[in-house]
């Protein structure tokens, strides 16, 4: 079976190097840089399924390089950062991380976070086949764009279908409205962010069990959204 492949981007060598014995022994193949422009030269001669990067870098900072890798890639990022505040963390959402893990951490913790983010990626791999929600209450084929509610038809427009594959393809990932309109609209869109919680409102109308309390798709406050459906 074809192993993941993981690049570490952090300028403390230890680390580098505990990580990479611990992911090696555990089965994925490690890259290593040690600043930022190394870093996204590495990611565009190896193209790894996930990048763990430091915040903290010598050279150009971590959000800098996520930025970069983001103009060409969605693979998935997890931040390491000794900056735990809120604030923080919806920064580095809005450049584009997947999750973030702050130091000191486990190498259990980094581990189990891995694994979720690769998870929620191989989603995508489930397009040709329909994926069900909450026992069956909702489900979803992204192949022919079929959506059905208690096993009747959802009927949803291009953009309300586009905006919810999205969020249901990345279960438990926050979206913001910016990023929404990048990954569900790209360049058909003219409005403003907020234009994006009217969408969101009429979706829930539409597959929600109560509209007013939202299992499925649920607020991220200050941020964006994001799907809950097991």
């Amino acid at each position: 079976m074809k192993q993941n492949k993981i690049l570490i981007v952090d300028d403390e060598a230890k680390i580098r190097e505990v990580l990479r014995d611990y992911l090696e022994a555990i089965g994925y193949d490690v890259y290593e840089a040690c600043n930022g422009e190394q870093g996204v030269k590495k990611f565009e001669e190896v193209y790894p399924n996930l990048v763990l990067l430091d915040l903290m870098l010598p050279d150009i900072n971590g959000e800098e390089v996520c930025q970069r890798i983001r103009r060409k890639s969605r693979i998935p990022i997890i931040m390491l950062t000794a900056k735990a505040s809120e604030e923080n963390l919806l920064d580095g959402f809005g450049y584009g991380a997947d999750d973030y893990i702050t130091k000191p951490f486990s190498l259990k913790e980094i581990s189990v976070r891995i694994k979720a983010v690769l998870r929620r990626v191989e989603t995508d791999e489930l397009s040709e086949k329909p994926v069900s929600f909450l026992d069956g209450y909702l489900v979803i084929d992204y192949n022919t764009r079929f959506v059905q509610k208690e096993g009747e038809e959802v009927c949803l427009t291009p953009t309300e279908f586009n905006i919810l594959s999205t969020l249901a393809k990345s279960p438990y990932k926050a979206f913001s409205r910016e990023q929404l309109i990048n990954f569900a609209l790209n360049d058909d869109f003219y409005g403003y962010d907020r234009t994006i919680d009217t969408y969101i409102k009429t979706i829930r109308q539409k597959i929600e069990p109560n509209p007013k309390k939202p299992k499925l798709i649920t607020t991220v406050y200050g941020y964006g959204y994001r799907f809950e459906g097991e």
